[in-house]
């Protein structure tokens, strides 16, 4: 088993594109190259900036539709953007 590393010399982990994905690209609008690291954003469940509708499913229940958002899918900053916002999360809640 490989040992953990300490540091690494590129950022490739910071990146995915699955051009293959049936749904790709599943936003529009984004402006640098497409990253598939975040395909469900990890954010879903916390406060954050992106623009997302808010919705009640059949049962009542708050929702956000994030079908808007290109935040978790612009280029290497997705990753640095993510990290920001998981330092201190807040729950999402309506």
């Amino acid at each position: 088993m490989p040992e953990p590393k300490d540091e690494v010399l590129t950022e490739h982990f910071k990146f995915f594109q699955n051009k293959q994905c049936e749904f790709f690209p599943c936003h529009t609008n984004v402006r640098k190259e497409f990253n598939c690291l975040f395909c469900y954003c990890p954010l879903i469940a916390y406060e954050c900036p992106g623009p997302y509708l808010v919705y009640f499913d059949k049962y009542g229940n708050a929702r956000k539709d994030c079908s808007a958002c290109n935040l978790n899918h612009e280029g290497i900053a997705a990753w640095n953007f993510i990290q920001k916002w998981l330092k201190n999360p807040t729950i999402w809640n309506v």
